[in-house]
């Protein structure tokens, strides 16, 4: 016991993997949570073959009474709770707005904001415990500062009301001293487009091509994980201490551009 402890939701891959490792190599046992078990158990062989701690949690974090048990698992492991990263999200269905179908619709806002919600749910209760704590969620650019992506219109509306939340509960939480952020990444090397469906883009696209790229600091190249990660191991850490209810955009000048 004693350990400051951490909670990754998808923390298998991308940015909830770079997340997990560095919080871990801060010094936080971290559960990692998620329903890809072979991945999260590459995350967790990857920090304790540098001497961290962490353990895997399955579930979904649109089930509530998955997402209850499984931050409860990890209390009971490791007695407490200090950091929460809602990460875990999909991309979705993009298509015009006559042709996505309310199924496709109901399953971005299921994951993405739903499961926010539920992940910060189920941790608040321990954060209080523990008499204080650090919640950062992951959003995007999209939603947030740009517009142009084609056919993202519910993807688009869960990360601004990933925003929102972030906002409204910043003034909520703070008597507890729970802190609230949110990171905004851009174009960043992950594999969130694997679970992309890109519909009939031409009717939504907007035709515009950037010669040299669209993120400004790299020269055009995606940022990475572990440009994300960075900024939310600080937001967890004291250096944050007087932050909450921020949104970040970690894009490399990529939202001023577009």
């Amino acid at each position: 016991m004693g350990n400051r402890v951490a909670l990754v939701t998808g923390a298998g891959s991308g940015i909830g993997r770079a997340s997990a490792q560095a919080l871990a190599k801060d010094g936080y046992a971290v559960g990692l949570l998620g329903h890809s078990p072979d991945e999260l158990q590459a995350t967790l062989d990857s920090i304790t073959q540098n001497g961290g701690a962490g353990c895997v949690l399955n579930a979904d974090i649109a089930m509530q009474r998955q997402m209850e048990q499984a931050t409860g698992e990890l209390v009971d492991r490791y007695g407490s709770l200090d950091v929460v990263v809602a990460n875990a999200g999909i991309n979705g269905v993009w298509a015009p707005i006559d042709d996505l179908t309310l199924e496709e619709w109901n399953r971005t806002i299921s994951v993405n904001l739903t499961g926010t919600f539920l992940t910060i749910r189920a941790a608040v209760p321990h954060l209080k415990r523990a008499g204080g704590g650090s919640i950062i969620v992951v959003s995007s650019i999209n939603g947030t500062r740009t517009f142009t992506t084609p056919g993202a219109t519910a993807y688009t509306a869960t990360k601004a009301g990933q925003v929102a939340m972030v906002q409204q509960l910043a003034l909520e939480l703070a008597r507890h001293h729970i802190r609230i952020n949110a990171v905004c990444p851009g174009e960043i090397e992950t594999n969130i487009d694997a679970n992309t469906d890109l519909r009939r883009e031409d009717q939504t696209a907007i035709p515009v091509i950037w010669p040299e790229g669209q993120v400004p600091i790299t020269g055009g190249r995606p940022g990475k994980s572990a440009d994300v990660a960075d900024v939310i191991t600080f937001l967890a850490s004291d250096k944050a201490r007087h932050i909450t209810g921020s949104p970040i955009w970690v894009d490399g000048g990529q939202g001023l551009l577009r």
